[in-house]
Formats: structure tokens, sequence, C-alpha cells
């Protein structure tokens, strides 16, 4: 019998299957072999027959042991739960000294065509890696179309061989772009349809319902009725027989049809008096929807003490059940088939194209409340409250392909998953814009969110909206003007702007606003047509400039007449004025306006529920920024999304295996010698400039006369090498005795030992730069790059890029910091090899993603001139790879 190892709880995991169902997964050990055989007297014999090629009655005790006599290493094996019964197994066993293992793995009847088969060979496949293995076989009966389908399907590339009637099928393991993209496919579907579930429901039940307007119960009841809910309504009360009207039920269990989502506004009313106010009440809670069959729960208040609300969702997920919140505001669909307003927010707003999600129920308020009197339309929204299961990362995956949302916004205090928030981001702003409230950035992390949160630095955080294409705005009312252009109009093709109205004054506002975002107002400036301008006129002005080829953008800034006394003339000017605007029809430009002086509110128009509506902001200035989010938007989708090329003549085999030793020397965090650095950075085509490390003045002095003078002489002490003042540096030594006086100086300033390195060619047009590479604990590595000096230091001037980096990526990053123009020639210097500092950033991005294990490498100085560039310096420190979220499985974590 193999001897078991300590259960490996990292391989635990909540996955959404592909009808948007929730199992939770987990390695097997002895304990599972009674509900394994009883798993297995639940499969039929046709199952059980072309998992085990015979027919089986009785499952025997040697078949159950595949499974259960597993040690962690060489054999693994995983089981699906749901409902507190075992639904699937699978297992890999490695025959000894093979660099394969055998898989394989089995589903109960009544669960087959949910995916198991495929979630089951990503985790099992994951798990392998992590124990260094890199090839599956299996043997599979060649009538076994659906295992042969879940091998093929996945991305693998599958070799086979037939003999007697079983196929012998073998592949490679390692992540592919095809697997990967199988992969993220089938989770994108799968996370989709669990939202959806959440978000159609045909019937809610309401705990905690009341007639007391003072309680959630109240409102979110009133809602679902305001807003012509399609379905079944259920209040829940334990002493009430009608509420709001409706016949109420004391309990769940009483509701005489079923339950798709559950609101729970009171957990003091969710279940009888004999559990209330016990922790037993939310797993008897949760016990009551499923024997209803819901989807889903929305718990809008608290629960009490987080053991409880831990509970509540490891029971939900155990019976295939999402839960928003708690501290939710709710749910809302504004479909016409759906119309479900599940939240305490007051009024549903008009259906329109934008989705919203927020964790805070108070910004969430705001947001709704600040769409609403804009006139923009939602299509879905969700808070998640305290976000101990549905997140952001899952309403983005239902919008991905939801018809009806053309634009997302997020309200964002911190990241689940962020590694899953980039990717998912990115795929997402490919299609539709994604617009992000981001707070926290002075501030420390709402309390309730801490359990389930990523610690994301604050460069992390730019990183990734840069890199995922989201516009990044500072205030709700930021948020909901770029939401509104980008819903109403098409998206601006340049930053060519013309700027028209009644105002000079409004003009310049509106000019200097372009001009401080980048934008290009065509020749002529802002076009005045005078102050009593006629509807008709400025019709006419709008249409010409709509078609006019050097314009990507319309802006109108526009001034109410004023009549003194007179409120009813100002208002039909304003009815005039929106009946024009609804006039201009532009489907390749957007037009915006900038109306002042409304009696009736900041938008004439008032609908921004639907496309080809013109917006209308308050000031030109906000007008023009809204419309320079969508230009930086644009600009960002129009470029190639980049490809990862591999470096030219890296050696990722040698890295692995001089980072696996020096980490069995020294398991803990330590600095690589100059030595290691420099085998390491080799590995990956990076050379430093010739250099020797010298412990005594006749070896500073034998390494000079080696390398050939001139040269630079350097203290190892990195906090005197990179000073601005040079102390650790002398440079330009011509001489042996300049070398030992170099040497003496430096050891008595921080000790032995030096390196005497080759002066590296110089010139006016050299710029002095820093790259390197940092683990973030939640995120993964970041490449950072900046030029060097003080003011880089002081400013904090730096660009930054996760791994791993495609060549768009790299060559943003160079471009990034605001001193970047510098290497493009300044005052009459040439212009750097800047294509040399994108390749050593890509080759340094390699590292890092193929070494975890390396915390921290940075390159400086990196002389970058004409000719190329030329490393002089390097530093870095490795240790126990940062445990972020694994992204090559599908697990339900944020």
């Amino acid at each position: 019998m193999t001897t078991a190892t300590p259960y490996v709880a990292e391989w635990e995991a909540d996955v959404v299957v592909s009808d948007g169902g929730v199992v939770h997964l987990r390695p097997t050990g002895p304990d599972d072999t009674e509900a394994l055989r009883q798993m297995h007297s639940r499969m039929s014999a046709q199952t059980l027959y072309l998992r085990y090629f015979s027919a089986v009655g009785t499952v025997s005790d040697r078949q159950l042991a595949v499974y259960t006599e597993v040690d962690g290493v060489d054999s693994v094996g995983l089981v699906a739960e749901l409902g507190g019964r075992l639904i699937a197994a699978g297992t890999y066993h490695r025959s000894p000294g093979e660099a394969a293992a055998e898989v394989a793995f089995v589903v109960q009847d009544d669960q087959q065509r949910r995916g198991l088969g495929s979630i089951l060979l990503e985790h099992l496949a994951a798990a392998a890696r992590e124990r260094g293995l890199r090839r599956f076989t299996a043997e599979v009966l060649a009538g076994n179309t659906t295992m042969l389908r879940v091998f093929t399907d996945a991305g693998y590339t599958v070799r086979r061989e037939y003999d007697e009637g079983v196929l012998e099928v073998e592949f490679d393991i390692a992540p592919s772009d095809a697997s990967q993209a199988v992969m993220y496919s089938r989770e994108r579907r799968s996370e989709a349809r669990s939202l959806e579930r959440l978000l159609t429901p045909r019937s809610v039940a309401v705990v905690g319902a009341s007639d007391d307007p003072a309680d959630l119960g109240h409102a979110v009841l009133a809602n679902l009725r305001l807003a012509g809910f399609t379905g079944a309504i259920w209040p829940i009360h334990p002493n009430s027989v009608v509420v709001q009207g409706l016949p109420a039920y004391p309990n769940i269990r009483e509701i005489p049809g079923a339950v798709d989502l559950a609101v729970i506004a009171d957990s003091a009313g969710a279940v009888d008096s004999a559990s209330a106010g016990s922790q037993s009440w939310a797993v008897d809670l949760v016990a009551q929807c499923a024997d209803k069959g819901a989807h889903g729960l929305v718990v809008l208040g608290g629960v009490p003490g987080e053991t409880t609300s831990g509970r509540l969702v490891e029971a939900a997920r155990a019976r295939g059940m999402r839960v928003l919140g708690p501290h939710s505001l709710g749910l809302m669909n504004t479909d016409p088939e759906v119309r479900l307003n599940a939240t305490v927010a007051g009024p549903t707003p008009q259906a329109g194209r934008v989705g919203l999600f927020c964790h805070s129920a108070a910004l969430g308020i705001a947001l709704l409340g600040e769409a609403a009197e804009r006139g923009v339309g939602v299509s879905t929204y969700a808070a998640a409250g305290n976000r101990a299961d549905v997140s952001g990362n899952d309403l983005i995956q239902f919008w991905h392909d939801d018809p009806r949302t053309d634009v997302v916004v997020l309200y964002l205090e911190s990241f689940g998953n962020a590694r899953k928030f980039a990717r998912l981001a990115r795929a997402l702003a490919r299609r539709k814009p994604v617009i992000a409230l981001k707070s926290g950035r002075h501030a420390v992390l709402t309390p309730g969110l801490v359990g389930s949160s990523s610690m994301v630095s604050r460069s992390a955080v730019s990183t990734l909206f840069a890199q995922a294409g989201v516009t990044r705005v500072d205030t709700v009312a930021e948020a909901i003007d770029v939401a509104a252009l980008c819903a109403t109009q098409p998206l601006p093709a340049g930053d060519r702007v013309i700027i028209i109205g009644n105002s000079s004054a409004l003009g310049v506002l509106a000019l200097d606003a372009c001009v401080e975002h980048g934008l290009r107002v065509v020749e002529g400036g802002p076009v005045d047509l005078g102050v009593a301008v006629s509807p008709e006129a400025l019709v006419a002005a709008l249409d010409a400039a709509v078609g006019r080829a050097d314009v990507d953008a319309v802006v109108l800034v526009y001034v109410l007449p004023v009549a003194a006394g007179d409120s009813s003339r100002t208002n039909g000017t304003n009815q005039a004025l929106s009946e024009a605007l609804n006039r201009v029809a532009s489907t390749r430009v957007p037009v915006l306006a900038a109306v002042l002086g409304s009696v009736s509110g900041p938008s004439p128009v008032g609908d921004l529920s639907a496309r080809g509506t013109i917006p209308t902001f308050r000031t030109p200035e906000r007008a023009v920024t809204a419309l320079a989010h969508a230009v930086r938007y644009t600009e960002w989708r129009s470029r190639p999304a980049g490809e990862v090329q591999p470096p030219e003549g890296a050696d990722s085999g040698r890295a692995r295996t001089l980072v696996d030793g020096w980490r069995a020397d020294h398991p803990g965090d330590r600095t690589l010698s100059a030595a290691e650095r420099r085998d390491l950075l080799a590995c990956y085509g990076i050379e430093q400039h010739d250099f020797r490390v010298a412990s005594t003045a006749d070896e500073a002095v034998a390494a000079a006369a080696d390398i050939g003078f001139p040269v630079a002489v350097k203290t190892a002490a990195e906090d005197f090498r990179h000073r601005d003042d040079r102390v650790g540096v002398r440079l330009g030594l011509n001489h042996p005795d300049e070398v030992r006086v170099a040497f003496t100086e430096l050891v008595t300033l921080a000790g032995p030992p030096v390196y005497v390195q080759a002066m590296a060619p110089r010139d006016r047009s050299t710029v002095s730069t820093v790259l390197g590479v940092t683990a973030d604990p939640s995120f993964g590595a970041l490449v950072s790059f900046g030029l060097g000096g003080m003011a880089t230091e002081l400013l904090d001037d730096r660009a930054y890029r996760a791994v791993p980096l495609t060549d768009v990526d790299a060559a943003d990053l160079i471009a990034g910091p605001r001193a970047a123009p510098l290497l493009n020639g300044y005052r009459g210097s040439a212009p750097v090899d800047v294509l040399a500092l994108a390749d050593l950033a890509q080759r340094l991005s390699a590292l890092a993603d193929d070494l975890p294990e390396v915390l921290e490498l940075w390159l400086r100085p990196v002389l970058a001139g004409p000719a190329g560039i030329t490393v002089t310096g390097s530093s870095a420190r490795i240790g126990a790879p940062p445990r972020w979220q694994d992204d090559t499985r599908r697990m339900r974590r944020g």
C-alpha cells in the first residue's frame, strides 16, 4: 500500500460547471472509500463498463483503491462533490522512472455533460505539473467517444495508437496557447451561465419581507413589484400571512411553487424559530432553497459573524448555488422579459446599454443615482458587498457576450484575483469599453473585503488597467460621463476635434481642455455661431462638421439664452435645442454637447438609453474629458494585441537547473552573488559588461590589466554603488596606481570586495536607464523601466508592465516614463536604440515568467546609446515563489 502524504489543501477548488452550477473539487484519501462506493452504485452498467473495460456488478475494493491509495506525488486522486455526495472522480498514476502518468476519470450518469471530465483533466494536469510530470497517457475503449472528446477538445496535441479495440493516447500537459484558449472559453461560458441564472430568475423569494417602510425587506419587495418583475414573488415572514398585498409564507419550504432566487433581507426571518439566531440557520436556509431548486442567494444585510457568513457560502456552493453579498445592495436586470429589481436602491432605472458593478452599497446607490439623473440607461447591475462569492470577475464574464450591454462600469475597492481580472478585463475591453473607478489609493482596505482580497500595489493597479485597456476615472460623475458617451455615440477614430457653439468664452474653455488632454482642435479654432443662432442653423453647422474628413469628433458648447422673468421662453429654447440635437445623425464621428443654463437639468435630450442620442454635459471640461478617455481607449483597442515572443537564444532549462540548485543549497531568501547573476542572465542572452570581482588591491590591479584600461572600480555595496553622488564608483581609471587608490577608498567606505569593470562606451547621446523585475504577492511579476537619476527616484517616474510581456507591452513599457522623450533625442543628441531596450525588457519578462523564485532582479545602470545598450550592473534575490493564483485551472476565487 502506498504511504499517504499530507492533504494538499491548495488543490481544493470550487468550480463553475458548464450549466452555471458549482461543484467542489478536492484531493481524495482513504476516508473516501465508502463515498466512492456509493457514487459507483449510482452509475449505469454502461458507464462502469467504459471506465473499467469489463462488466462490473459491484465495484471492488481494489478498484476503489485506485482513488484512495495515492501519495500526492506519483499518484493523485481528485473528486467532485455536490450536495454532500461524490459525483465524479479522477486520478493519475506514474510508473516508476517514467516522465508520464496514466490519467483516468469517471462521472456519475446524471452529472455527465456538465464539463466535469474537462475540469478534472485540467486540475489533474496542473497538479501533475507541480510534481514535475510533463505528459499524460490514457487507455480508452474505441467506443468511448465522450472520453476521447475530453482529451481532443482540451487543446492538447493528442497522439493515438489503436490496439484490439483500445485506443492508447498520449499528450504533453504543458499549457499551450490552444489549451489555455479552450480552458478560458469554457470558463467564460460557465461563469456567464452562472450569472445568467442569477439575473434571469422565474421566481424570487424575499426572506424578511415587510410592510414597514424602514425595513430592507419592504424596500426590496416594493422594488420588485414596481419594476414589474415578470415572474412569481414569494414574500417570507414568520408571522404574517399577507405582506404588501401578496400571500406570505413562514419559510421557504412552505412556498407552493419553485424558487429560482432567494433575497435575504432579514436573516432573523430566514428559518423556523427553532434555529433562528444560531449558526445552523445558514445551512438550514441553503437546504430550504436547494429543495426548491434555487440557483442563488442575494444577501442584502450582514450575517451574524464571519463564521456564519463562511458557512452560508460553503453550504451554498456545496448545493451548487451562488451567493451575492453579504452587505449587497442587490441585483438588477432591466431586460423587458425579466424586469428584475432585487435591490434597495429605489425605482428601476430605464433600460439601456450600460452594465454596472460595485462593491460598496453606498457607491452603488451613487452610481445608479447619477445614471438616472443623466438619463443613462442600464442593462444589468450587481453590488457584491463583501464579495463572499460573486465578484466583478463573474460579471465581466457575463458581459463579454451579453448583447444588451455595450459599456461596462466597475467600482472596485479591491481585487479577489488580480491576475484573473487582468486577463478577463483585457478580453472584454477588446470588445466593449470598460470604465473603472478604483478606490483605496490613499485608504486602507474595507474590513469586510480583507478575507477575499489580493493586496495589489498601486503600481500593479496602474499596470493592470493600462495593459487591460481599462479606462480609469476618479469620480462617479466622470464614470457616468464616459459611459454616456460610449453608450450613445460611435467611438472616435482619432484625436481631431472641432468645437462649435454660440459662446466664444465656452469655446475657449473647450479649447483649453482639448490642449490639456492632448486632443487636436482643427484649424480655425472654435466656431462661434453667435448667441442667437437658430436651431436650424445649429443643426446645419453640426451636420457639416460631421461630414468633414479632417474631423474625428464634434463638441458643441451652447449656453441657453436667459429671458429675465420669462422661464417659459427659456424652457421653449431648451425644447427646441433638444429637438434640434435629435435631428443630427452621425454614425461616423461622435457628437457631444456641453449645455449651460438649462432650467430642467443638464441634459436637454434627457434619454441616453439608445444609440444615436447626443450626450450632454454640465461643463465643456467634463465633455472634453469624457472624449479624451474615449480617444485613448480607441487608440488602445486599434493597436495589435501583440505576441509573447520567446527570446532568441534563451536556455530556460539551464536557468531552471541553476535556480533549483541554489534553492536546494539555501532554501530561504538570499541574494545572488555576482557570478551567479552573470550565469543566470546569460541563460536569457543578457550579457553584463565585462567585469571581475577583486578582494585585494593586487587582484584589482590584475583584473584591470586583464580587462584593459581604462576601467571603472565599484563597491559591491549597492547602497553606495547607486548613489547619485557616485561615492561608491570610480570611473575612467587609466593606471594601476589609480586602481589601488580607488580600491583603498572603496574598501574603507564599504569593505571588500569591489568590481573592476571595463569602461562602457558613452557619449553625449548616452542615457542611463534602469530595468527591473519585482514579484507582486498577488499579481505576479512586474517589469519596471525608468531613466537613471535622482529625479526618477524622487518622482517615481517609472513604467510597469505585467509578465509575460508581449512585444507591444515592451514597447509601451519603454515609452512609459514621463522622461522617455529623452530617449528619442534631446537638444541635438541622437536617439538611443529603444528596440534594444524593449528586447531586454522581454528577456527579463521571460526570465521572471519561467522562474517565479526570482523575487527581485535589477539591471542598473543600463547605458543606452544610438549603437545599442550596455548592462553595467545587476542585483538579484531569490526565494520561495509568491503564491499568486494559478491561472491554468478553473477556480472560483474572485
